[in-house]
């Protein structure tokens, strides 16, 4: 049985990047759909990085200033050190680096749960539909059909309207649609495990730690939630970057494929820390994840006509430079912009390409320069290693066209 509903906007994925652009549609009047494969959207994931562009768009915006101050750390500065824990260099963070907005550390499933609940609150309790996957798309004399699979009842139900957004992630069926069989997957050559624990303390509270050792193994660490802090807790979300690749990865970059801290020990075991236990900081991790770091290679074109991509199924990128989530904000926003700007869809959305494809395509190859740079530093002398994390930071963020510190 098919039935067949309307809507302005479909957006394909209620993650991150569908909600947001779920929430920027209504702030310019245009209602939107939001279709999810899963049959319940849960609070996945780790912790990320918001950067304050972003976080721009999610306070003036869309209002929801309250609701992630409640939730999220301003991360202050991000703290260089080596495998001892001797400080190397640091960089001010957000407001600390004159910024009007702060650089947030936030809980991937509670950023996510925020804004479904602004979503639901806002444009009515059907605006996400879940368990609905889609299956494929068609173009209209003036629109799309997208035909879904109705997880609960087993039936095809097809939505018609203007224009169709496959914010539907990594592996997205949009992309594939537009861009059968092209840019496979880009292995990065590192093996990532992320995990969460918590802790009587970390440094200020407020302080991004970025460490390696000669062997170009890294680890990322800082705490991400408010309401941890508030009872003088700090939890830690804590990611190890170690050269190399999972025999069994097979193209699986999910997120949520389980990892072990005895598999994590053998890279830090030579770690050394006065003021973080990285034994016990691993055997106490509640929830330990491992994934390949991969990408791919920017698209030349990211739509057709009523359909485009977002996010991660636009532009997926190395978590190097703590830009995912954030690009996908921000693309949200401009694509938002352009459709409330232009009576025609397809001139809108084409427009939303011609705004965000570059920008996009410079941070995924500023990710790729930063990755290669980080890992060469390895090899460099301890004395050199302070002036070489400068040059590559400064080199970044002239390159993803972040404002410079006041």
């Amino acid at each position: 049985m098919t039935s067949a509903k309307t809507a302005d906007i479909v957006i394909a994925g209620a993650g991150i990047g569908g909600l947001t652009t779920a929430l920027a549609l209504h702030a310019n009047g245009i209602d939107a759909t939001v279709l999810e494969a899963a049959p319940e959207i849960r609070p996945l994931g780790v912790g990320i990085n918001i950067q304050p562009a972003a976080i721009a768009v999610l306070t003036a915006t869309l209002g929801l200033g309250d609701e992630l101050a409640a939730t999220a750390i301003p991360t202050r500065e991000h703290l260089y050190v080596d495998h001892t824990g001797a400080k190397l260099w640091h960089e001010p963070r957000g407001l600390a680096a004159g910024h009007p907005y702060p650089q947030y550390s936030i809980h991937r499933g509670e950023l996510q749960m925020l804004l479904l609940a602004a979503v639901r609150d806002r444009l009515g309790a059907d605006a996400v539909r879940t368990g609905a996957r889609l299956q494929s798309f068609e173009h209209t004399g003036s629109g799309i059909r997208a035909h879904t699979h109705d997880e609960a009842t087993g039936t095809t139900v097809t939505f018609e309207a203007d224009a169709l957004i496959g914010a539907d992630g990594l592996n997205s069926v949009v992309r594939g649609q537009l861009h059968p069989g092209r840019t496979p997957l880009s292995a990065g050559g590192m093996r990532m495990w992320r995990g969460l624990v918590e802790l009587d303390g970390f440094l200020d509270g407020r302080t991004m730690i970025v460490a390696s050792d000669d062997d170009a193994t890294r680890m990322v660490a800082y705490p991400m939630s408010a309401r941890h802090a508030a009872r003088g807790k700090a939890l830690l979300n804590w990611v190890c970057l170690v050269p190399g690749s999972f025999a069994d990865a097979s193209g699986d970059v999910s997120l949520n494929h389980p990892g072990h801290a005895e598999d994590v020990l053998p890279h830090l075991a030579h770690w050394n820390f006065d003021w973080l236990d990285i034994r016990d900081m691993l055997a106490r991790s509640s929830q330990i994840l491992r994934y390949p770091m991969v990408d791919r290679d920017p698209l030349a074109r990211w739509g057709d006509r009523q359909v485009t991509l977002l996010g991660d199924a636009a532009h997926p990128m190395y978590p190097i430079g703590a830009n995912g989530a954030s690009q996908a904000i921000l693309d949200a926003a401009a694509l938002a912009t352009e459709l409330a700007g232009h009576g025609d869809v397809a001139t809108a959305l084409d427009r939303y390409e011609g705004v965000r494809r570059p920008a996009t395509t410079k941070i995924v190859q500023a990710n790729r320069k930063m990755d290669r740079a980080e890992r060469a530093m390895a090899t460099r002398p301890d004395q050199d290693k302070a002036a070489t994390i400068a040059a590559v930071t400064s080199s970044y963020r002239a390159a993803v066209e972040l404002p410079a510190r006041g």
